[in-house]
């Protein structure tokens, strides 16, 4: 297994700290809005390197934090009028809810940085003791910079090279702004009660005073708590390599003095239109934002609303795992740009792949296919795809090349059961290598699967009625009975082997 780390910004050998597990940590939302479509590349990224290491027999245990408390979660609360809690809870549930439309696999562990004030504490004094942090005169305590010499490592930045030496208390700064960073951060009185009363050992004494903990200390406090001194893989997008995760290295490595993460993976920046993403330019999507520009798009039955929802569910499973394949399509290091039309492309694409999917369950279901045996050349053939796929996967997770392979075998199942040359065996062998794939990509429903009812005989009617109405040219009554198939909650799917029906 190769993995690029940006800490040597060069591919290396997987190999992890400890043989009983590997030890993952991604930085999850700051929750005081609507993660945005910049924000879901990236989860699904960390999703795709998770699900890859457990694909390859790895057994991986994963931890996020969850920011419910910041500059941002602070303000935007108290400008809502709401408990910072009852705030962030709303906007944390979103969350989860998105990463649930798009198959992401929640962590395992997923920690309120709220929850590890104490283990904060620990870390701040820790650092204090050995004067690696300073209590200022504005009532903060920052990091000194200038105390921990490998400092830089990560983003590349060297100490010596850098000038107008400042302190910063705001959470996100750039490296024009390099400093001394804030650890905890005095109350003022634009926090309301948003504080904590926590004991700092300060010039040899004991000082309990109103403070509120820095965004950087509360990744570090979160892998204490979840894993220890040192974890395998650290993960996020390219804009948290300075300052977020060079502080993270710089306090957690002055506490523990032992090597913080082994491997660091960076997913690239989102371009909408060939353009960064902004709110001024109109470009800035959410989950709900696309799914009010595609969805009311889509064909719904009349005349019912049950069915109605029932086929606006079938239309979005197509949109989330489109905006899925959207994300993977590229390499999860490169710029990647999104668009409306680029999701739409990938729309057909996935309901190209539902059809093949259904097709093949068809063809299993067919009650008069009875050859059962799988011949030799067929499977090299499935020896050599899985093969490929585990190739591919190993060389730093290289989703566009697998896609590829897969969109090959994708093609390769239907010439090939459209011409008749498989055994039902070969077929059901297809249908398990698509699963096996999709533990990886998680853009394919096997829904149809469960769907094993036979198709009532009104139904068929109705289909034969529309079809020669159809080939009449009588295009208002073939109309007239799609809908009121549609109202049956049926869908009529055309091919080029004839026409079907299958429930919604």
């Amino acid at each position: 297994m190769q993995i690029f780390n940006t800490k040597t910004r060069e591919k290396e050998k997987f190999k992890a700290l400890k043989s009983d597990k590997i030890k993952v940590y991604y930085c999850g939302p700051t929750v005081y809005n609507y993660a945005h479509i910049g924000n879901l590349k990236t989860f699904v990224f960390e999703d795709i390197v998770v699900r890859t290491l457990r694909f390859l027999g790895e057994r991986v245990e994963t931890t996020m934090n969850i920011t419910d408390v910041d500059d941002k979660t602070i303000r935007d609360s108290i400008a809502s009028g709401e408990k910072l809690e009852d705030f962030t809870k709303k906007y944390t549930e979103i969350f989860f809810k998105d990463l649930e439309k798009l198959n992401v696999v929640p962590a395992d562990n997923i920690i309120p940085v709220t929850s590890v004030i104490p283990e904060m504490v620990r870390l701040i004094n820790t650092m204090l003791r050995r004067k690696h942090a300073y209590l200022w005169e504005d009532g903060s305590i920052y990091f000194k910079v200038s105390s921990f010499k490998k400092y830089g490592q990560l983003s590349g930045l060297k100490l010596e090279d850098l000038k107008n030496w400042v302190r910063i208390d705001n959470d996100e700064y750039s490296k024009e702004n390099f400093g001394d960073f804030v650890l905890w951060k005095a109350w003022k009185k634009e926090d309301w009660e948003n504080f904590w009363e926590e004991e700092f050992e300060i010039w040899e004494t004991k000082q309990i005073i109103k403070w509120r903990p820095g965004w950087h200390i509360e990744c570090s406090a979160c892998n204490m708590k979840a894993f220890g001194p040192q974890i395998d893989i650290h993960m996020w997008g390219e804009d948290l390599i300075f300052p977020h995760h060079e502080n993270e290295i710089a306090q957690t490595e002055s506490c523990t003095r032992k090597t913080f993460a082994k491997y660091w993976l960076h997913s690239g920046h989102i371009l909408v239109d060939w353009k960064k993403m902004s709110k001024s330019l109109w470009n800035f999507y959410t989950l709900e934002d696309l799914e009010k520009k595609f969805i009311p798009h889509s064909v719904s039955p009349k005349g019912r609303e049950e069915a109605t929802d029932l086929w606006n569910k079938y239309e979005l499973s197509i949109l989330y795992r489109a905006i899925r394949l959207s994300f993977i399509s590229g390499k999860y290091r490169d710029q990647i740009n999104f668009s409306l039309d680029l999701v739409e492309k990938n729309i057909t694409t996935i309901k190209k792949i539902d059809e093949t999917i259904k097709i093949i369950n068809l063809e299993i279901n067919w009650e008069e296919k009875k050859v059962m045996w799988i011949s030799k050349e067929f499977s090299n053939t499935m020896q050599e795809y899985m093969q490929e796929f585990v190739r591919i996967l190993e060389d730093d997770f290289n989703t566009p090349e697998a896609l590829a392979l897969f969109f090959g075998l994708n093609k390769f199942v239907n010439t090939n059961i459209r011409e008749k040359l498989l055994s039902l065996d070969e077929i059901k062998a297809l249908l398990d290598l698509y699963k096996t794939f999709n533990e990886v990509f998680a853009i394919m429903d096997f829904t149809i699967l469960e769907q094993k009812n036979k198709i009532p005989e009104n139904i068929l009617e109705k289909l034969d009625s529309r079809n020669v109405a159809k080939k009449e040219k009588n295009f208002e009554l073939a109309d007239s009975l799609r809908d009121e198939l549609l109202n049956d909650w049926y869908k009529i799917i055309d091919t080029r082997e004839g026409s079907r029906v299958e429930k919604i």
